[in-house]
């Protein structure tokens, strides 16, 4: 079997997974093993200031797994854990990041078809068809790609998908674009892959219900992310296009 010598990083977040962080960190770990070739792959779990014993359980599991990365920081919300990610995998020269979550709501197995891909692509997107999550988070999804119709005129069936690869020469491009603490950095680089008519693509992932712990995020508080998400969407779309300046055009 040939070994690709491409640098892969996964990055998940997590808060509050004490119940699930070992089985999380022995379904992804595999895959990180799987594609580290090049010796500079990692699986980085991101503790987002959790207040049971979620980063203690990944320092003893990296004592075993050369290829974890534990981090630990201040609470700072999902969005704000997966930026940190990101931005940790590019600066220490992966070639391509990973992203998904720590719930168990998606599939290891279904990792190769994105690999396969990224040679033709720069992003490959899971979209997911089939919610296993509740007919709540649907409509709210449903919601956002409504928005992101309107607000930037792009047709999206699926912008918040934990399940994504991405080229970090890509990534690198669109950070900068959002601001350090935003709550919702998957949907607006979907947005902006797909204005900007990057080599985007999307495939069909299973969405399980998440298979223990306890879900951080009720429906009332993602009523309330989401309405700020409207303001934002708003202004960085003008960031996109702004006004010509005292008629001048320029």
């Amino acid at each position: 079997m040939k070994v690709s010598k491409d640098s892969l990083y996964i990055v998940i977040p997590a808060y509050n997974e004490e119940e699930n962080i070992e089985r999380c960190v022995n379904e992804w770990y595999p895959v990180v093993e799987k594609h580290s070739g090049s010796g500079r792959s990692r699986l980085v779990v991101i503790d987002d200031g959790s207040k049971d014993n979620t980063y203690q359980a990944l320092r003893e599991l990296a004592q075993t797994r050369p290829l974890l990365q534990p981090i630990t920081k201040e609470n700072g919300g999902h969005g704000a854990t997966i930026l940190l990610g990101y931005n940790y995998a590019i600066q220490h020269g992966a070639e391509y990041v990973f992203q998904t979550d720590s719930d168990g709501q998606t599939n290891p197995e279904e990792f190769e078809a994105f690999w396969e891909n990224r040679g033709r692509y720069d992003a490959v997107i899971g979209n997911r068809a089939v919610r296993g999550d509740g007919k709540d988070r649907k409509f709210v999804e449903n919601t956002v790609c409504l928005l992101q119709r309107i607000i930037f005129g792009v047709r999206i069936e699926d912008a918040n998908a934990p399940f994504r690869l991405m080229s970090t020469s890509l990534v690198s491009k669109y950070l900068p674009k959002l601001p350090k603490d935003f709550n919702l950095p998957n949907i607006m680089l979907t947005t902006y892959f797909v204005y900007f008519k990057e080599k985007v693509h999307f495939i069909n992932i299973t969405f399980k219900p998440r298979q223990g712990g306890t879900n951080s995020i009720n429906f009332k508080r993602i009523i309330k992310i989401g309405w700020k998400a409207v303001g934002d969407f708003y202004k960085l779309r003008k960031e996109i296009d702004p006004p010509p300046r005292d008629g001048s055009g320029i």
